[in-house]
């Protein structure tokens, strides 16, 4: 895809599979397994998906996934199918290393989105894209260092202090610009400071939706994550968003959903649906 002059790639880093309930907060089984059907576990299958911005001189992965080295348990937890290869393997098929990654912006910290961030060298974790600069808001680093009981199991340091150790993390504070055409949307429903990445170019607009809108059938206003900490907030901030969207066009990429890569919303009765 392209955005202007940014040359736009998916980029997967693995399946997994989470709680549908927790998925889709207070809308019925019924109504969201049409869309997304369980396995035995009520989890439902979901895919962990980068996006790569390209230029001439710049290399920008937005989130990392899960990472490597995950203990036997933690992938069972989760039904992750990747190898510890998948990382290098997923960018090689683009074309690229982990050394030409100029820049890493990272939506927020949970471990599905920060994870791969990080690697173990020498039995110390340091920074996975070596030459590249990473890029958090102040107020998620801030709520990721302060062990919430709500959603601290979401957070593990191993996949952002090294990066503060090792110089690599830019602690950015409220909304900012990358660069002519690359800047982020900040919102605080699903977790406080996460920030989507807005590319545009040439009149064409991509916005990487992260967990506010993980998945594409999530365009329904009222089908949020219980996982969201201000339900809500992430109310009002879909309106918002998604009502600026349909005026000017824009079209959504999706990390999270098995099937949609990406989509534009269309105002209904009813609120937003996936534009057939």
């Amino acid at each position: 895809m392209q955005i202007g002059r940014f040359r736009i790639t998916p980029v997967e880093f693995g399946h997994f599979r989470l709680d549908g309930g927790a998925m889709f907060g207070v809308i019925p089984r019924v109504l969201w397994e049409k869309f997304h059907p369980a396995d035995e576990k009520n989890r439902i299958d979901m895919v962990m998906r980068a996006m790569l911005v390209e230029t001439d001189d710049r290399k920008i992965l937005v989130d990392t996934g899960f990472g490597e080295g995950r203990s036997e348990k933690f992938r069972r937890m989760f039904n992750f199918s990747g190898s510890d290869s998948l990382v290098d393997d997923s960018l090689q098929s683009a074309g690229l290393s982990r050394e030409m990654i100029t820049d890493v912006i990272l939506t927020h910290l949970h471990f599905d989105h920060a994870g791969g961030s990080t690697i173990m060298k020498d039995t110390n974790p340091r920074p996975a894209f070596p030459n590249a600069r990473y890029y958090i808001q102040r107020r998620q680093l801030e709520h990721a260092r302060s062990r919430l009981e709500r959603d601290r199991a979401s957070y593990l340091k191993e996949d952002f202090e090294p990066l503060i150790d090792n110089g690599a993390l830019e602690i950015v504070d409220g909304e900012w610009r990358l660069m002519e055409g690359v800047e982020m949307i900040i919102c605080d429903g699903h977790t406080p400071g996460q920030q989507l990445v807005k590319v545009s170019g040439d009149g064409s607009t991509l916005v990487y939706a992260a967990d506010l809108i993980p998945l594409a059938v999530q365009f329904n206003l009222p089908w949020i994550m219980a996982y969201d900490l201000y339900p809500v907030t992430t109310l009002e901030e879909k309106k918002r968003i998604l009502s600026q969207a349909v005026d000017e066009d824009w079209t959504f990429f999706f990390e999270h959903d098995p099937v949609w890569i990406t989509g534009k919303p269309v105002r209904t009765d009813k609120g937003y649906a996936l534009k057939s």
